[in-house]
């Protein structure tokens, strides 16, 4: 026969996690996520980190549609810009430009520049 007397795991950890609130501020719980997450550096690996993240995404893209990420990045762009000058929007493209150049041909950019002006000319 059950004991009706005793509170389930979920009560007793709901209650336990209110009782936590009240007696601990912000600085507490910043502080014990820093040690968490330290501990779970010296813990695991850059494959960790990777599957984790992978899972995290997959699971995000089934349960947002494209409006979601449009939003997310709209959102983003603005704070960048919020936060960042010319210089910075200057480094980056040249930046860029410099992986760009490294990591593709002449072909590369001829077929760029034909799709460049195939699209300007349906356009016109």
């Amino acid at each position: 026969m059950a004991d009706n007397n005793k509170m389930s795991r979920e009560e007793a950890g709901r209650k336990g996690g209110e009782a936590t609130s009240k007696n601990h501020n912000k600085d507490f719980y910043q502080d014990i996520g820093q040690k968490g997450g330290e501990a779970t550096s010296n813990n695991h690996d850059k494959e960790f980190y990777q599957e984790i993240g992978k899972k995290g995404g997959e699971t995000t893209s089934d349960n947002h549609d494209k409006e979601f990420y449009q939003e997310i990045g709209k959102k983003g762009g603005e704070a960048t810009s919020d936060n960042h000058d010319k210089e910075f929007y200057q480094e980056i493209g040249k930046k860029g430009g410099q992986a760009t150049s490294d990591n593709h041909d002449k072909e590369f950019y001829q077929e760029i520049g034909r799709k460049g002006g195939n699209s300007r000319n349906d356009n016109d």
